[in-house]
């Protein structure tokens, strides 16, 4: 019985390996994100289970442009980290769900080191920060929650960004990311900066 249990957790992590995933973003999971993984195996597995009903209801929401349309920085970045994380929860422990977006950003920051993209950007720290505060909106929204239905999810998810409960990158009119000062960032100064200097703000504004 355990080895059973045994070889269905491995079998399963090793298809978590290999499966191309797109659980935040446009790349395949990182050697942390693998960690994670075999740390917790049955976890992986459940999540893997559920993506497709996620990715179906995220796309459905990306086709409506209910928001907006940008993947990294914008309105739908976050919708992504916060519905995700409020429906996850559902089946695996938040702690658990909290390390792997923490795993997950560690995989950023590889890929920025690596000169590598993410939804056609190169990762930077504030878009980490984003991507980390959005997660825990998603756990609390969803402690606020008397029932789980993965579509009404998503709708409730759209409405507290609306109201601002969630962040983003502050952009122009010509969708270019400006500083807290609305100055326009030129981001071929900051090619190997880690840091730059753009905008976080609530997702009302």
């Amino acid at each position: 019985m355990l080895k059973s249990i045994y070889i269905k957790t491995i079998v399963c992590v090793f298809s978590m390996i290999f499966f191309q995933t797109f659980v935040f973003s446009q790349k395949r999971i990182s050697k942390y994100e693998v960690l994670w993984a075999f740390k917790y195996p049955i976890s992986a597995c459940k999540i893997k289970k559920e993506w497709p009903m996620v990715m179906r209801n995220y796309e459905l929401v990306k086709q409506s442009k209910v928001l907006d349309t940008l993947e990294n920085g914008g309105k739908m970045d976050a919708f992504r980290h916060v519905y995700f994380m409020a429906y996850l929860i559902n089946y695996v422990k938040e702690e658990k769900l909290r390390k792997l977006g923490i795993a997950h950003e560690k995989g950023n920051y590889h890929q920025f080191i690596k000169h590598q993209l993410e939804f056609s950007e190169r990762p930077d720290s504030l878009s980490c920060i984003m991507d980390l505060r959005n997660n825990e909106v998603g756990f609390e929204l969803k402690k606020a929650l008397t029932c789980f239905e993965p579509d009404s999810l998503a709708n409730i998810v759209i409405k507290q960004i609306h109201l601002g409960k969630a962040w983003y990158l502050m952009r122009n009119e010509q969708k270019n990311y400006v500083s807290c000062e609305n100055e326009a960032i030129n981001l071929s100064l900051y090619n190997n900066n880690w840091f730059i200097p753009k905008c976080l703000i609530p997702t009302n504004l």
